[in-house]
């Protein structure tokens, strides 16, 4: 006898992809090469940084007073110029940083938004944690990656968690939160994602209206419904 609640969820017809050890990010467990040479802080003197690249991380750098906290703000750093954290983007934030090569990629690989290999320049995650799930995150990625196959152009995963339970089920577009998706709606964000466009505007948690009259980017208003 079925129960007549559940037959009005949504088929789920898609599993988060896991490697190995049931990690969704590749190579997180790769073991260590104990034959290399010891990890060595490189030479400015024969590494090349672009000034844009030098100027931000050193920015990052000057706001904590351990450099070392600087470590995720000058990986995204190199993630945004080449796409991914390339060897050689690390060896130059390395260079930067006064660290080895070798401490900026067990931050790199620890973290799941850095990348550590080639990918499409478009991060589009969908968050398949239990609120999102509960409200068809399975479906909603099945749905994306029908719309979004074949396009290199775009990194569309499930993602552990990103914290807008509010908005299940939600998709964060280059950083930018959109939610809740109807099933509906994929479609066209699919081809704003393709197009570069701006991902469901009327959708997006920074445009809600909000009681805080400090939220950056959005309008705010009074939860008494007053203007004072």
């Amino acid at each position: 006898m079925s129960d007549p609640d559940l037959d009005l969820l949504p088929e789920f017809h898609t599993s988060v992809q896991r490697f190995d050890k049931g990690s969704r990010i590749p190579g997180w467990d790769r073991a260590a090469d104990l034959d290399k040479d010891p990890a060595e802080v490189p030479d400015p003197a024969d590494t090349e940084v672009p000034a844009e690249l030098r100027a931000v991380i050193e920015a990052e750098m000057a706001r904590f007073p351990d450099i070392h906290s600087a470590a995720i703000p000058a990986l995204f750093a190199v993630q945004r110029r080449d796409g991914w954290c390339t060897p050689e983007g690390i060896r130059q934030a390395a260079c930067v940083m006064g660290v080895t090569p070798a401490y900026l990629t067990s931050v790199a690989t620890f973290y799941d938004m850095l990348n550590t290999e080639p990918c499409g320049p478009r991060q589009v995650y969908v968050c398949t944690n239990i609120s999102c799930s509960l409200c068809g995150a399975d479906e909603l990625l099945g749905l994306l990656q029908e719309e979004l196959q074949g396009n290199e152009e775009v990194n569309l995963r499930g993602f552990e968690c990103l914290g807008a339970c509010d908005i299940a089920p939600m998709v964060s577009v280059d950083g930018v939160y959109v939610g809740p998706v109807p099933f509906d709606e994929v479609p066209e964000l699919a081809r704003q994602i393709v197009a570069g466009e701006d991902p469901l505007p009327g959708r997006q948690l920074v445009k809600r209206p909000s009681a805080d009259p400090k939220v950056s980017g959005s309008q705010a208003t009074n939860p008494e419904g007053s203007d004072a």
